[in-house]
């Protein structure tokens, strides 16, 4: 298993209880897949460099955790269709 690091953006227009909710599911989502989550660091508000989606904020999530590698490009795909979430990258370590 490698470990990863995958900083993600929710959406300023969710509510709380969606960007808790969200971030539940991501998770959820990391651990069906084996994956193993060893920290989730809750950046909060933060202004973009510049507008995406006509916004100019977003709420920013760190997350640390081992995964095979095999499964990084299906948890992307499926962010990628998920509402509300801005933008993701992973990085290994």
């Amino acid at each position: 298993m490698n470990k990863y690091e995958l900083l993600y953006i929710i959406s300023s227009s969710a509510s709380d209880q969606q960007k808790e909710d969200l971030i539940k599911k991501i998770n959820q989502i990391i651990e069906s897949k084996g994956g193993q989550i060893e920290g989730v660091d809750k950046w909060g508000m933060r202004k973009f460099a510049y507008p995406i989606d006509f916004k100019n904020e977003g709420y920013y999530v760190l997350v640390n955790f081992s995964i095979n590698s095999e499964f990084v490009n299906e948890i992307n795909n499926l962010m990628n269709i998920t509402e509300n979430i801005v933008r993701q990258i992973f990085v290994k370590k």
